[in-house]
Order: C-alpha cells, then structure tokens, then sequence
C-alpha cells in the first residue's frame, strides 16, 4: 500500500481553532472547514440560545440528513441509468 503524504493545516470553524490533518489537498480542507464554519453560523441564527457543542451536533444532524438525501438521489440516477443501457 501507497504511502500518502499528510497536509497539515490549521483552519478556524465557529471561533476555534482546529488542526487538520489529511491526504486531501489544503484547498480541501479549507473548503470543508468553510462550510463547517458556515452552517454553524447559519444554525447560530436560527438558534442563537443554543451553545456552540449543540450547534455543532445540530450542524453534524442537518450535514448527515444532507448526504442521505444525496446518496438516495444518486442511487435513484445509478438505477434509471441502468435501465437507459439496459
């Protein structure tokens, strides 16, 4: 198996600093932070009594319904795409 370089940054989300470390690009990385930092903000607005622990479980909830729902999408086109070759 490959060896992978690791990329190290450090990225601030909702306030706080963070280490990262991956074999994606810092550019990645930077990106997912981003918008980490943003949808934290987003639920901070709707939510602002809520601490910063329960805005990131309630980011993490709304981020894994998110992927759900693309994942089910995808698996819908990987099917009708089937079906189109079939």
């Amino acid at each position: 198996m490959e060896n992978q370089e690791k990329n190290k940054i450090s990225v601030e989300i909702y306030g706080h600093t963070y280490k990262m470390v991956g074999s994606e690009s810092i550019g990645h990385m930077r990106l997912v932070a981003s918008i980490v930092d943003d949808r934290m903000r987003e639920m901070n607005l709707h939510n602002p009594s809520l601490d910063s622990t329960k805005l990131a479980v309630l980011t993490a909830v709304n981020t894994v319904h998110d992927y759900l729902l693309l994942k089910e999408r995808m698996e819908q086109l990987e099917e009708e795409l089937k079906k189109l070759k079939g």
